[in-house]
């Protein structure tokens, strides 16, 4: 592993097997906390390739997102009175 950038990372090579799988190296799942059972979203662009995510980080990101719409429904409620 070498830190390219504070906070960046470049882990090495790793081999797909016969069944599509990858080992994530140890040392990221130690550095993003990525234990066994853990759920992971895999993201992908044609283009800039993929990224994978924990899925709780995405959980949060999503609340994010619905609690906009709450203010978005009340500005739009203030709007129409």
């Amino acid at each position: 592993m070498s830190e390219i950038k504070k906070g960046k990372y470049m882990f090495g090579s790793v081999k797909v097997g016969e069944r599509g799988q990858i080992v994530i190296p140890k040392e990221a799942r130690d550095i993003f906390n990525i234990n066994s059972g853990d759920e992971l979203l895999v993201f992908g662009d044609e283009k800039k390739g993929l990224a994978i995510v924990k899925m709780d980080i995405m959980k949060g990101l999503a609340l994010k997102v619905l609690e906009g719409f709450d203010a978005f429904d009340k500005l739009e409620d203030d709007e129409n009175e």
